[in-house]
């Protein structure tokens, strides 16, 4: 009885120990670089993302980066407004939850007395009710996720996702607050495809990144998802991008 209990055992431990490798998100070489493991990256993504959010309005490439940015800075917290439903929001929460990563998250939407065209109204947060562990609140976007970080007593290094008025100017703004109050701030900025004039896009986002990169040369890497609509674009900083 005593060898088949210890042999129960070592198999529990063999699966355990497999289990934990193959949620292990990044290599163990301890190489400088941005690197993530592609390949569990991409099944959690297939096997465990696309059937809760789907491929809209971030398609795979950009799930991709956004779990890779959280899999390799594993930032203490994200703050990311533009709500919504909560597609963004369900997304990093369950990237943390997968790969085991200790990092708060709080969603900033607009407040329900403001007009605006992607106001969810009655659908804020859809999908993520329920989750206690992503905190839900309401104001100016780099305002208050300023306010919650400034309260915080867990500071280390933040991931901030830019998605809320994709206008050149508030980007920027955001952009410039957040970078001048937080020394290890990393971003995840949404809306960044550029393109040429005859297709009218809105490339506020675009042109925001470019400028704020020129005010801060040599500060931050840049990794950049433009094959097509909406783009995403990393900007992590240099000194602290081995995680």
């Amino acid at each position: 009885m005593g060898r088949l209990v210890n042999r129960i055992d070592t198999l529990k431990g063999s699966i355990r120990r497999r289990l934990y490798a193959d949620r292990a998100c990044v290599p163990d070489h301890g190489g400088r670089e941005f690197e993530v493991r592609m390949w569990a990256i991409s099944e959690f993504i297939l096997k465990k993302l696309t059937p809760l959010v789907g491929g809209h309005p971030f398609p795979v490439n950009e799930l991709a980066l956004m779990v890779s940015a959280v899999c390799r800075i594993q930032p203490s917290r994200i703050y990311e407004w533009g709500t919504n439903i909560g597609v963004s929001a369900r997304i990093f929460h369950e990237t943390v939850k997968y790969f085991r990563l200790d990092s708060e998250i709080h969603t900033i939407d607009l407040p329900d007395d403001v007009h605006h065209v992607e106001h969810p109204g009655r659908r804020r947060g859809a999908l993520i009710k329920g989750i206690k562990s992503v905190h839900m609140h309401q104001g100016d976007g780099a305002t208050t996720a300023l306010a919650l970080w400034d309260a915080s007593t867990k500071k280390g290094k933040p991931l901030f996702f830019l998605d809320g008025d994709h206008q050149h100017e508030s980007v920027l703004r955001e952009l410039r607050l957040i970078s001048n109050r937080v020394e290890f701030a990393h971003f995840l900025v949404h809306d960044t495809l550029f393109q040429s004039d005859e297709a009218a896009y809105n490339v506020g986002p675009f042109l925001a990144v470019r400028d704020f990169l020129s005010e801060v040369p040599d500060r931050y890497a840049v990794i950049e998802e433009r094959l097509g609509l909406p783009g995403m674009t990393l900007l992590y900083r240099k000194e602290s991008k081995a995680g």
